[in-house]
């Protein structure tokens, strides 16, 4: 079973940095591209960074370019998203996912919020 299980959201303030990370399981990690997505009270859920599979390229939605960055461990079957410089409009419940054989999984979630 495919599991995507996030960690390490939580208050900080404007200006800071936080890195959230996924831990994955049930399928072979190393051969797929994983993303970020966030979601915000009453908006739809917004893409937010991908990776290759290799890690080799990654793509960034135009308003966290610069700023953040997702990498991945293969070892761990982990895929991370460093987070700096946050804004106060990037608080948002932070997801990871992956396109499984069976169709898109997410995990649940993990909170960030940026106020001071």
């Amino acid at each position: 079973q495919v599991q995507l299980v996030e960690s390490g959201g939580g208050l900080v303030q404007p200006g800071g940095s936080l890195r959230l990370s996924c831990a994955a399981s049930g399928f072979p990690f190393s051969r797929y591209s994983m993303s970020w997505y966030r979601q915000t009270t009453g908006k739809e859920r917004e893409w937010v960074a991908a990776d290759s599979a290799t890690g080799g390229t990654a793509n960034y939605v135009d308003s966290v370019k610069g700023r953040f960055a997702i990498s991945r461990d293969n070892a761990k079957n982990t895929v991370y998203l460093q987070m700096n410089s946050l804004k106060p409009e990037d608080t948002a419940v932070y997801y990871c996912t992956v396109i499984w054989a069976t169709g898109r999984v997410w995990g649940q979630g993990t909170l960030v919020t940026v106020s001071s």
